[in-house]
């Protein structure tokens, strides 16, 4: 028998030593797998908490933007109003009071048009289709025998 075997003591049944050299490559390929595994890990971590930073970086900058946005066109919108009134009032002969309210009126019946558009809107917030298609897979409750 060669030195890696081992008798037992049934006869007919053999069992062999591993090689220390062998394991010992095993374990140091385990443990530099594991570390070449945490670092991608660690590395792919950072990477997406850079993104993340970036992403809302760019979140921050996007809202303000859209307020500072926000302000000119409403500047914008109240300039456009006092020229439309200074206008009625110079040509139209309405007096300064009924231009003003006419702006007003205006003002107010656009308004009324968006909220309406916002409330037509509203229902798709409620993701009705994925709803719907979710209610089709539930199993249906069985009827209750009548007594």
């Amino acid at each position: 028998m060669g030195t890696n075997a081992v008798n037992n003591d049934t006869p007919g049944q053999t069992t062999t030593c591993a090689d220390p050299r062998k394991d010992s490559g095993v374990l140091e390929d385990a443990q530099s797998l594991w570390q070449e595994l945490r670092g991608l890990s660690h590395d792919r971590f950072r990477l997406a908490a850079l993104e993340t930073r970036r992403a809302g970086e760019s979140v921050v900058a996007m809202i303000v933007a859209g307020i500072i946005v926000a302000l000119l066109l409403s500047s914008a919108w109240l300039g456009l109003l006092a020229a439309a009134v200074l206008w009625l009032i110079e040509h139209g002969g309405v007096a300064a009071g009924s231009a003003i309210l006419l702006a007003v009126a205006f003002n107010l019946l656009l308004a009324l048009l968006l909220c309406g558009v916002i409330r037509r809107k509203s229902h798709y917030l409620q993701f009705p289709a994925t709803l719907r298609s979710l209610r089709l897979l539930s199993p249906e409750p069985h009827d209750k025998e009548k007594s």
